[in-house]
């Protein structure tokens, strides 16, 4: 990881990242990174089962709040953000790195997806990082940034992504609606675009190994990137050097975007 532990850009800032699974997880590289630049951490972890993985992870950089989340739990992503109000009174960053779709439907046509595959996978990976947003609001008194995940797949037709582009699409363009709508706040918003990556979320994906090669094979980087890379972009953006940047979905994948 670069070392950034000099900078102390995040000291005194509050961060909530969400969707820490384990130390391969994006998420965890987007924690450690806040955590070097200074910041104090609440981290959530999934359920019980998850939670043996993610616990040693929340003591390695001293996470002040570690609870458990599950967006299909009524009430549950209300209390992390109680436990935030009580225990420090404000928020300065908020990471949304959780998506999900029923496997049947991700791995079929996106005209053959469920009807309710395809609002369980809307309200998971997208509708949530808007109420992610709406009760991080009163408690960024001082502005703030919001973070989301998303994948090229939303804006060009990936083999085997299906389903998550259109969902990754509608996840983008909320991204500049909150934007737009919590920037006279000093509230920044943006998407996150890393490159393929190897990390549990994309195991569901078909032929995933094939998509890295071809990343790897074709980006003008020719490297892939690491949860590193992404954690420390991110931890950029949520400082105020980036203060006058929202609203994006930032590509953080060598520029294989760019490339046909």
């Amino acid at each position: 990881m670069i070392d950034v532990s000099s900078l102390n850009l995040l000291k005194g800032k509050k961060a909530l990242v969400t969707g820490v699974a384990n130390d391969q997880s994006i998420a965890w590289g987007c924690a450690k990174a806040f955590q070097a630049f200074g910041a104090d951490l609440a981290i959530t972890y999934f359920n019980d089962k998850a939670k043996p993985h993610v616990e040693p992870l929340a003591r390695e950089i001293g996470a002040s709040i570690f609870m458990p989340l599950d967006l299909q739990q009524e009430g549950q992503l209300e209390r992390v953000f109680e436990k935030i109000a009580e225990k420090w009174g404000a928020l300065d960053l908020c990471l949304h790195s959780i998506a999900f779709a029923p496997k049947e439907d991700l791995q079929g046509r996106v005209v053959d997806c469920s009807k309710d595959g395809f609002l369980r996978a809307m309200e998971i990976s997208c509708w949530s990082f808007i109420r992610m947003a709406k009760l991080a609001e009163p408690l960024m008194k001082s502005g703030g940034a919001l973070f989301t995940m998303t994948y090229y797949g939303s804006q060009m037709v990936v083999e085997h992504y299906n389903m998550m582009g259109p969902v990754k699409a509608a996840l983008e363009s909320a991204t500049r609606y909150m934007a737009a709508e919590l920037g006279p706040k000093g509230i920044r918003v943006h998407a996150i675009s890393p490159g393929p990556l190897k990390t549990r979320a994309a195991s569901g994906i078909s032929e995933f190994d094939k998509l890295l090669q071809k990343a790897q094979s074709k980006a003008p980087s020719r490297s892939l990137v690491s949860i590193d890379d992404v954690g420390v972009a991110v931890a950029f953006l949520g400082t105020d050097a980036a203060k006058l940047i929202t609203g994006e979905t930032l590509y953080i994948d060598g520029g294989y975007h760019i490339i046909d």
